[in-house]
């Protein structure tokens, strides 16, 4: 396996809508706001960058964590894992992982300036807890807590950070619009951890899926999934959005082919299409509900 592929492997492009969606989103309702002018592309454009490094920060810092906590072993279901497979050796992860953390300051660096030290803070949090989640003396990613820092960050967070940076002002639309899009970001985890739910369990790895089991955590996908779309329609209503922001609907039946898999299925090619699936969803939900805010 050449070396491109293998960080293209540990950065998890799957999971990398979770980071475009709610830059997508947020920016969507700052141009409902500005009614399409003095919109500033540049900031969009690093809050983009900004948010994807983190997100390939995250996810080589919990390569890392998991290899040295042994909890990627060998019989896992999901793709394989750079640092504990040993295609990569744990010291270049590592690296690789401050400098994925270090491209997404640089570029915020340049919203800051812009913007004000907020800013700073906001990135700053959002490493942090990138970091934490299987890093640090008490992963929160190991007691449970690894969905809600998905819906705070990836929801809350971006999108109302990505509004915030167009007008230096917080409003409800995007608010309300962050729910929708946390949920689904944080589907895209509970998939990764039902799909992990045997080897997560031995491995002393409390994830949220092995705090409830499987049957409740499908039940949570399946809740999660349907309070999205319901939320969408009450965001643009209460909020004050346009209703063709309901575009973002047609992507419902995107949803249905991850739901069963995850409501009937065990096996790792399953779920980890039903991971990719949830992504899709995301994404194509993210794009269609923006579209609907500027057109």
């Amino acid at each position: 396996m050449g070396p491109l592929k293998i960080w293209i492997m540990a950065a998890r492009p799957r999971t990398l809508p979770a980071a475009l969606a709610p830059v997508l989103v947020g920016s969507a309702a700052a141009w409902v706001a500005l009614g399409g002018d003095d919109f500033f592309w540049l900031r969009f454009a690093a809050a983009l960058v900004a948010s994807i490094f983190i997100q390939i920060g995250t996810n080589l810092a919990n390569d890392y964590s998991d290899a040295k906590r042994g909890a990627d072993t060998v019989d896992r279901l999901g793709p394989v894992r750079v640092t504990a497979s040993g295609l990569a050796a744990p010291r270049r992860v590592l690296h690789a992982t401050w400098a994925a953390f270090g491209i997404a300051v640089l570029v915020g660096l340049y919203l800051v300036v812009e913007v004000g030290p907020e800013i700073l803070a906001v990135g700053i949090l959002s490493i942090i807890a990138g970091i934490l989640y299987t890093g640090g003396p008490k992963p929160y990613g190991y007691e449970g807590l690894g969905e809600v820092f998905v819906f705070v960050f990836f929801g809350l967070v971006a999108v109302n950070g990505s509004y915030y940076v167009q007008l230096e002002d917080l409003a409800w639309l995007p608010f309300l619009l962050s729910l929708p899009i946390g949920l689904l970001s944080a589907a895209i985890l509970v998939v990764n951890n039902v799909r992990d739910i045997d080897t997560d369990r031995r491995a002393g790895k409390r994830t949220l899926a092995v705090r409830l089991g499987r049957e409740r955590t499908r039940a949570l996908y399946t809740a999660m999934i349907i309070a999205s779309y319901a939320l969408l329609p009450v965001a643009l209503l209460l909020g004050d959005g346009p209703a063709l922001g309901l575009l973002g609907l047609l992507s419902a039946p995107l949803a249905l082919k991850p739901l069963r898999a995850v409501r009937e299925r065990t096996d790792g090619p399953a779920l980890n299409g039903a991971l990719a699936g949830t992504g899709a969803v995301l994404a194509v939900f993210a794009l269609l509900t923006s579209i609907g805010l500027v057109v």
